[in-house]
């Protein structure tokens, strides 16, 4: 018998339940059903398919550039219709400053939008592409 794995991104966080609902919306996921701790908070894929992402309270406060983050892919894979996809990723990039995120910058491959660089509420980079 093969035992099925599963996995969680675990972060740390000031605020976990900031961040749990912020990616929530950023995901499309909901807040881990019965996870019920002041100093944690988790989130997982409604329809049971991407991994958890969990967050634990830590007193010392993000000091560098992430070294593990994540990427929101909107516009899919190709092949592109690359007006459509600098649509889907602003599209995307406004929702998310909406919920309090900030843009960093914007990267180009060339004269089209490749991704944009944001931070979540507490500063942690990640992309939009």
């Amino acid at each position: 018998m093969t035992a099925t794995i599963s996995w969680t991104l675990g972060c740390d966080a000031a605020d976990p339940h900031l961040l749990a609902r912020f990616w929530a919306a950023a995901l499309g996921y909901v807040l881990e059903p019965g996870y019920d701790d002041p100093d944690g908070a988790s989130i997982v894929d409604p329809e049971g398919s991407g991994p958890a992402v969990g967050w634990l309270r830590v007193p010392e406060g993000k000091v560098a550039k992430n070294r593990v983050h994540i990427d929101i892919r909107v516009a899919g894979g190709g092949p592109w219709d690359l007006a459509a996809r600098e649509r889907l990723i602003r599209q995307k990039v406004l929702e998310l400053v909406g919920l309090g995120a900030s843009v960093v910058r914007e990267e180009w491959y060339g004269e089209s939008l490749g991704h944009v660089v944001m931070q979540d509420p507490e500063g942690n980079e990640f992309c939009v592409a």
